[in-house]
Parts: structure tokens; C-alpha cells; sequence
């Protein structure tokens, strides 16, 4: 199967929401699905206020209609809400095409956070942005029934994974701080809420792995923190390996990747009881959510790394991936008997429901990963 995956985050950005993608298209394509990204760097762009490492297509919606008329996908998936994700949704509905999205990003706290703009405001766009998906694809289950209060429909669950095989305990530290580390990782924005974490009385020492619009406002109100910048690959396997506790201030996740990321290699989460750690950590053993995030990094400090690394095997981008292709749909409803798909009715995944519970309905069509090649690790 083809499958356009229009994208406003892509490489070189390095977030939660261009790994996920770039792990899905990589786990797609072992199971013998064709994923084209159409991403930024496909148009003219300009740079993003307050994030200038993050490019923005400008006018892209001609050349995406070019592109996408050339490339004739058998479905078509709005990963992101910025210039192409408006531009793809725009070229959907005109064509009469069926579609599906991802809300990966708390944009309305993001937006409230930089610049005061109210949540029902911004709520009110996405909630149009999204209104004609034929499924709204989300990380956990505490952000689907966020969603849904808000009024949003057709919200079903596609949950992340986590590479083992890169992610693991036992390499070398990039940095010899003194014990215990306090690691966080994450964009360095208002949005992230780091002062939380930087203002703690915590003993040892800080590490703090990310980029971003405030890092030298950072820097300069917290000189005692190592601030290591931007890492990627083995060079951050390496700083997760320099610390003994992960901790996440952030009250915006959709989900944490980072999360997941720790956790393979043996690091104890210390976090709030918020959207993302609530469904990744939830009561497990592998971490201690608590208002008080002082107390929750130090709790975590006895949390053996075996137990870590155990609960963050149960996360594979297989499962992740064959929860994806049972949410998407084809552009239109196939010729019957197509060789191509199997019916809804034949796959053994739980029915795309809406918010409400109702299904799709019966002349849905999905496709399935098959099972006897393994997706990726």
C-alpha cells in the first residue's frame, strides 16, 4: 500500500514528533507498505517564530497538489496541523478524498504558554483542523478523552514504541558529573515548564539535553546546571547513560517519547501525574509521578534499572505500527473483491470507533501489518 504521509516535522528537526514518524515510515516499509513523506524540505520555507530550526513550507498547497496527484496514494494521513497539514486537508476535501490526522502536539498550551492566546481559541481551530478526519490518531488514552470533552470525534488510539537496540544500559557516560544525575531531556521553551525542574533542591547534579528559543536564558539563570545542547543517536544514548534519574517537568505531552527512551536504558522516571507519564508510567514500578517533583526524584533513586529497562521492552514499534495501519483508511472505498485490502470485519484489531463508541460504520476498509515479518527494532 501507498501511503502520502504529509508532515509539517521532519528531519533535521529532532522532537518527539519527527522520530515517531521516522519510525513509522522505517517499520512500514518492513511490513511492505510504501510511506512517501512529503515534508518541508519538498518547498520554499522560512523559519518558525521562536523556533528558527524548525522550517515551515510557505505557500505550499499547489505543489503539494502536484506532488500528491503525481504519487496517487491509496491513503493519505495529515500527521501535523502546520502549512502542509492545512494545505493536504485542503486538497482532501476538494477532491472529495477520505483522510485521517494525528494530534501529536499540545499546540493551545504552547500557544498559551509564548503568548497568552486563550485554549478555546486555539482548541476551536484544531477542532476544525480535525472535523473531517475519518480518525483522529492519539498517543494515550487520557489524551483521547481530553479530546473528546472538547468536542473532538473520531479519536482512537495509535500508542508509541521504543528502538532496544539503540536504547540500552551500559554505554559508556558522555559527561562525570557528580552523583546522583538528574537528566532531563526535551526542547529548551517556555512550554516545557523547565524551571520546575531546575529550581529543585536536588543533590548531585543537573543535566539538562535539549535545544531551544530560551537555552541562553537558561544558561544564564542556572550556571550550575550542565546544559549539554542538542544530542542525537548514540551521543544521547550516551547522556541518558551519564545519569541516574529522569525527570520531566512538563505538564504538555501528548505522550514523551524521551519517556520511553530512558526507561530502555535503565533510567527511573521521576514526573507529574499528567497527560503522558499517567499512561506511559500509570502504576507501574518504573517510576514515581507526584506533585511534589522534588520527592519524586528522590524516590526514583531506589528504583532498580532492571525494572526500567523490563517495562520499556513492552514498547514496540510493531505494536505501534499495526495500530496505525488499522486506522487508515483508503482515499476511496476500494472496487469490492480488491486484492489489495481486507475488510474491517476480518481484522482481529479492536473497530475504529469514534469518541462515542460508534464505529466507523460497514463500508469501512483497513489494512493490516502482516504478522510474519517482524517491524522494527
Amino acid at each position: 500500500m501507498r501511503i502520502a504521509l504529509v508532515t509539517d516535522a521532519w528531519k533535521p528537526q529532532v522532537n518527539g514528533v519527527a522520530r515517531t514518524l521516522a519510525a513509522l515510515r522505517g517499520a512500514l516499509a518492513v511490513a511492505g507498505h510504501e510511506a512517501v513523506p512529503l515534508t518541508p524540505d519538498l518547498f520554499r520555507t522560512v523559519p518558525c517564530p521562536t523556533q528558527s530550526e524548525v522550517r515551515l513550507a510557505l505557500y505550499p498547497q499547489s505543489g503539494l497538489a502536484r506532488r500528491l496527484d503525481a504519487l496517487a496514494p491509496e491513503a493519505i494521513h495529515i500527521a501535523t496541523e502546520g502549512p502542509l497539514g492545512l494545505a493536504a486537508r485542503h486538497y482532501c476535501i476538494e477532491r472529495n478524498l477520505r483522510f485521517t490526522t494525528a494530534y501529536h502536539t499540545k499546540f493551545p498550551e504552547y500557544l498559551k504558554a509564548r503568548f497568552g492566546i486563550p485554549l478555546s481559541w486555539s482548541y476551536a481551530a484544531l477542532r476544525r483542523f480535525h472535523a473531517r478526519s475519518s480518525a483522529v490518531m492519539v498517543a494515550t488514552e487520557t489524551v483521547r478523552r481530553e479530546l473528546t470533552t472538547r468536542g473532538f470525534e473520531r479519536v482512537v488510539p495509535w500508542t508509541r514504541g521504543v528502538d532496544v537496540t539503540l536504547f540500552r544500559p551500559g554505554c559508556a557516560p558522555a559527561v562525570d558529573l557528580p552523583r546522583p544525575v538528574f537528566l532531563c531531556v526535551g526542547r529548551v521553551a517556555a512550554e516545557k515548564n523547565l524551571p520546575l525542574f531546575l529550581d529543585l533542591d536536588l543533590p548531585g547534579s543537573k543535566l539538562l539535553v535539549g535545544d531551544g528559543h530560551l537555552l541562553s536564558e537558561m544558561k544564564r539563570r542556572y550556571p550550575r546546571v550542565f546544559f549539554a545542547g542538542r544530542q542525537e543517536g548514540e551521543a544521547l544514548v550516551r547522556h541518558y547513560a551519564s545519569a541516574d534519574v529522569f525527570v520531566l517537568p512538563s505538564r504538555t505531552e501528548t505522550f514523551g517519547l524521551v519517556l520511553l527512551e530512558a526507561l530502555a536504558c535503565g533510567l527511573p522516571i521521576a514526573a507529574l501525574p499528567v497527560a503522558g507519564p499517567l499512561d506511559v508510567i500509570g502504576g507501574s514500578a518504573a517510576g514515581v509521578l507526584d506533585w511534589d517533583l522534588r520527592a519524586a526524584a528522590m524516590a526514583a533513586l531506589h528504583i532498580p534499572r532492571e525494572i526500567c529497562r523490563s517495562y520499556a521492552m513492552r514498547f514496540s514499534w510493531r505494536t505501534s505500527t499495526e495500530q496505525f495501519l488499522s486506522h487508515v483508511v483508503p482515499v476511496r472505498d476500494p472496487p469490492t473483491g480488491s486484492r489489495a485490502l481486507k475488510s474491517a470485519e476480518s481484522v482481529t484489531a479492536p473497530p475504529l470507533a469514534s469518541a462515542g463508541g460508534a464505529a466507523r460504520g460497514p463500508g469501512a476498509r483497513r489494512w493490516v501489518c502482516p504478522r510474519s515479518r517482524p517491524v522494527g527494532r
